[in-house]
């Protein structure tokens, strides 16, 4: 290879005719011995051969490592066993348990009642005037009889005076027709007048007359009004509203009564009762009953009838108890609360509002079955005491309730029982 004039050879690119030859190595045949097991095998020169005590930490870190690999795998296999045992029983919910207690206290029903006077009159006026003056106002004790108020009318005097002079009209007529009819009575009997003269004459006799009747008629009338100028109290009580005052025009017909006067030595109290306790409310039975204005007394009212038929809106049974109020101090339209003592049903049984589940098929209780399943149970509620309910039907003494269920527990379902439930459940048995 001609290098070119005048530039050095590269380090590295020198020919190679110009290195020196490589000498090959000598063998020393004394010095190779045989490999023990293969006769006749030429070792080779460049194999590695490890010593014994190598190999042997070898084979004692692979079973090392054998053996940890093997407790990793049974350990995670342990805990994986360990983990869906845990999460199976995580599922399962956890319920108290309570057992339905019976309903041995009295029954007491508390409804709103109204209070009405036991005898309302409201009073209006029965002829037009203006109010001449009043004589009693609102809180005012009356006597059947006694005069409220009076009333001007003019124009009932005029018709009055009117209404007489017609009648004196109609006796004269009538008297006048009764000497003619007499007359002409007599002439027909000497056969000097014809019978259908006298015929006439007796007729107007007996229109005459009936004029005199219909003026005596209408004169009653306008004095049977005149009778209604002064408002009379129609019983004795206390006037409860007065809705007039003097010179106020009084018209016949008007929407507003002049005077109220209630009866209140009694009183009366309505009471819607619901159609389920309809039953066992009776006439005769008592109750007792408060009012806002004193709060810490009582009254007592006894039943005295009922409508005998059920309000189609409401669904409830009208229920009036009658309460003496000779001490007046009971008001007409006070609002009461009536509590009315029912009948003790032994059969009834009351429950936490907590252990009630609303369903699409109404109201159940869930209960604690065989093997620990759910049993839904559809019950009747019969009154919301407060703290418990009473169901009326569904439930038994021996029901195992469960008490604040979870929402998406369903028949069938399976549930583990508190252990302070379970022990206190075992005690009892």
């Amino acid at each position: 290879m001609t290098l070119a004039k005048g530039k050095a050879p590269r380090r590295g690119l020198e020919p190679l005719m110009d290195r020196p030859p490589v000498a090959e190595p000598q063998v020393n045949q004394h010095s190779i011995s045989k490999t023990p097991g293969i006769e006749g095998e030429q070792p080779d020169p460049l194999r590695y051969t490890a010593p014994k005590r190598l190999k042997l930490v070898g084979i004692i870190a692979l079973c090392i490592f054998l053996s940890v690999l093997a407790w990793g795998l049974l350990s995670r296999l342990s805990a994986s066993h360990h983990l869906a045992s845990s999460t199976g029983n995580a599922s399962i919910p956890v319920v108290s348990i309570i057992n339905p207690q019976s309903n041995g206290t009295p029954r007491n029903l508390v409804l709103p009642g109204n209070v009405r006077a036991y005898t309302h009159a409201p009073i209006y006026a029965q002829v037009s005037g203006y109010l001449k003056q009043w004589r009693f106002d609102i809180g005012a004790r009356v006597k059947a009889g006694d005069v409220l108020a009076e009333i001007e009318t003019p124009d009932l005097d005029q018709q009055l005076l009117q209404a007489r002079a017609n009648l004196a009209s109609a006796d004269a007529n009538e008297a006048l027709s009764l000497t003619t009819a007499r007359r002409w009575n007599a002439l027909l009997a000497k056969d000097a007048v014809s019978q259908q003269d006298a015929d006439e004459k007796n007729g107007d006799l007996a229109s005459k007359i009936a004029a005199v009747q219909a003026a005596e008629a209408n004169l009653r009338g306008l004095q049977a009004l005149q009778a209604f100028k002064s408002i009379l109290a129609p019983f004795d009580g206390v006037v409860t509203a007065r809705n007039t005052d003097v010179g106020a025009l009084v018209t016949v017909g008007g929407a507003t009564p002049l005077f109220t006067v209630d009866d209140e030595h009694r009183l009366r109290i309505y009471v819607q009762v619901p159609q389920v306790y309809s039953a066992e409310v009776k006439p005769g039975s008592n109750a007792t009953f408060t009012v806002p204005e004193y709060p810490d007394r009582s009254f007592q009212a006894s039943l005295s009838t009922t409508a005998t038929a059920i309000d189609p809106i409401s669904g409830s049974l009208l229920v009036q108890y009658q309460a003496d109020n000779s001490t007046g101090l009971l008001h007409p339209g006070d609002y009461a609360q009536v509590h009315i003592d029912l009948p003790t049903d032994s059969e009834a049984v009351t429950v936490p509002p907590s252990a009630l589940v609303f369903r699409d098929a109404g109201m159940e209780v869930a209960t604690l079955g065989p093997g620990g399943h759910v049993e839904m149970k559809g019950v009747t509620i019969g009154r919301d005491l407060g703290t418990v309910v009473e169901i009326a039907s569904g439930l038994t003494h021996a029901d195992k309730v469960i008490d604040n269920p979870p929402d998406s527990l369903e028949q069938g379902d399976v549930v583990r029982v508190a252990p302070s439930d379970a022990k206190g459940a075992a005690t009892n048995g």
